[in-house]
């Protein structure tokens, strides 16, 4: 299973991550920032994590990244039931942030692999960020 069969389920949007979510129907993967510290944040929030600033701006992220973590899912729950096997990563950025996050057409995984991301539309409004293996440069 290399993923690009998995369902792409509809994100909960809030008035923190719908800049986020628009974005990504349009394929860019946006990061909050904050003007203040200059930190990355990630999950998208109003309050920086680093020095507690509320100057954060949205800044396309490069999507390229290594995989900081994974699991290769076999017992798979709802809206992924029916699906053989899967893997479920830890990806992170060359931003800094780590993003929770699917790896797509790979057999295999490993720690350190370098990812770019991908995205699997839902509807018009939003697509959800996976990553697929990228040969080094």
């Amino acid at each position: 299973m290399t993923g690009e069969q998995l369902p792409a389920p509809p994100p909960t949007v809030t008035p923190e991550t719908e800049l986020f979510w628009r974005a990504t129907a349009q394929g860019r993967l946006l990061i909050p920032r904050c003007d203040d510290c200059g930190t990355s944040v990630w999950y998208p929030r109003r309050v920086c994590t680093a020095c507690g600033g509320r100057n954060l701006t949205w800044t396309e992220a490069t999507g390229r990244g290594v995989v900081y973590s994974y699991t290769r899912c076999h017992v798979p729950a709802k809206p992924y039931k029916g699906i053989e096997s899967y893997f479920l990563a830890y990806v992170r950025l060359e931003e800094g942030v780590d993003v929770m996050t699917n790896i797509v057409g790979a057999t295999e995984v490993y720690v350190g692999q370098p990812v770019t991301v991908v995205f699997s539309p839902v509807d018009e409004t939003a697509a959800l960020p996976r990553f697929t293996p990228t040969t080094p440069p």
